[in-house]
């Protein structure tokens, strides 16, 4: 079903860009009052109180925006940015570098429109510039100022345009690696545990797998599965199942090593991968894990359950695959599943 919106209000999946169009119209209110000065310092009250109009229209898409009234607000900066060049520029002249700030809005427009509206707003915007730049060359300033203040004008306008640039600059780069961190971590992390996912954590397992053949050294895996965990989730619903698996996943991440890599296997079931760990230690660690999960307090609200795990051991031999070590761990933690859960069990292949 689509979204239903108040009448009025523009809507936008791109609520950083909100923000910054926000902060931009801070920072252009802010700009327009220096111009108020600076202009009546030169000379000039008609473009001082063009600036005095420009803050109050700044402030008013600032509201707007803040409103959420998005397309109104966009549509006031457009009027004030476009009128405020050309009149700057009819006043003054080209080399005031009023038209610069035209420019700015062509990375806002593919920013905030969709990509054939921006191209054609894009195109006007040419249209508009080109225009300008012919009308001034049968035009004579209509209020002309000397030609130090001139280029006082035109080095303030260049280094605010130098200035914004650089900010929407780094706002874009910002966040375009914040989305590329949230893609990455999203192909890599459960997004109910906060563990590796088992895409991932394959791959790391792999890596690990393939350093043992470079440079032999122990290595060992864990394969746990919560006790019980589907009477869990029928008796007590499915929030009371995505609580424990929250719990037992920081239990492991306080239990285990740094280097350790652990992962949600798969529903209730998690993969540990411990690199330079030999059998015996990977033992005491599994019984460490189980001990840690039995004796911790699951209150959740009013409800309190007991919660166990059951963990299968076994130890890599070389030449094998990740299939088959897991396969080996699931086997034990099969048998210790059938002697009664919450305990640990070695793989056969250890045994013998």
């Amino acid at each position: 079903m689509d979204k239903v919106t108040a009448p009025g209000r523009h809507e936008s999946g791109k609520p950083q860009f909100w923000q910054l169009a926000r902060r931009c119209c801070q920072l252009a209110a802010s700009v327009d009052v220096a111009f108020f000065f600076l202009f009546h310092l030169l000379g000039s009250p008609i473009l001082a109180w063009i600036n005095v109009v420009s803050v109050g229209l700044y402030l008013l898409a600032y509201w707007l925006l803040g409103k959420r009234l998005n397309q109104p607000a966009i549509i006031l900066i457009w009027i004030e940015v476009i009128v405020h060049a050309f009149l700057g520029t009819l006043l003054v002249g080209w080399d005031s570098g009023f038209h610069y700030f035209l420019l700015m809005f062509i990375p806002a427009l593919f920013a905030g429109m969709r990509r054939r509206n921006a191209w054609l707003a894009v195109g006007g915007l040419w249209a508009f510039y080109v225009g300008l730049y012919a009308l001034m060359w049968f035009v004579d300033p209509l209020q002309p100022i000397a030609s130090g203040g001139l280029l006082g004008v035109f080095l303030f306008n260049l280094t605010v345009v130098f200035c914004m640039f650089s900010y929407l600059t780094l706002f874009y780069i910002s966040t375009v690696s914040g989305t590329q961190r949230a893609l990455r971590r999203m192909a890599t992390i459960d997004s109910l545990t906060g563990l590796f996912n088992r895409r991932h954590l394959s791959d790391l397992a792999d890596k690990e797998i393939a350093r043992h053949a470079r440079n032999p050294e122990e290595l060992s895996f864990l394969l746990l599965d919560i006790d019980h965990f589907k009477e869990f989730n029928d008796e007590h619903g499915h929030d009371t199942g995505d609580r424990i698996l929250e719990r037992v996943s920081t239990v492991l991440a306080q239990t285990l090593r740094e280097q350790d890599y652990i992962g949600r296997w798969g529903g209730e079931e998690f993969l540990v991968v411990l690199p330079g760990t030999g059998l015996e230690q990977a033992i005491q660690t599994a019984e460490r894990i189980r001990c840690a999960v039995e004796t911790c307090s699951w209150v959740f609200a009013d409800l309190e359950v007991f919660v166990t795990v059951s963990v299968g051991v076994s130890q890599y031999c070389a030449g094998e695959n990740l299939s088959s070590a897991v396969a080996r761990a699931d086997q034990a933690l099969y048998e210790s599943k059938r002697r009664g859960r919450n305990r640990v069990e070695v793989s056969a292949t250890e045994l013998n």
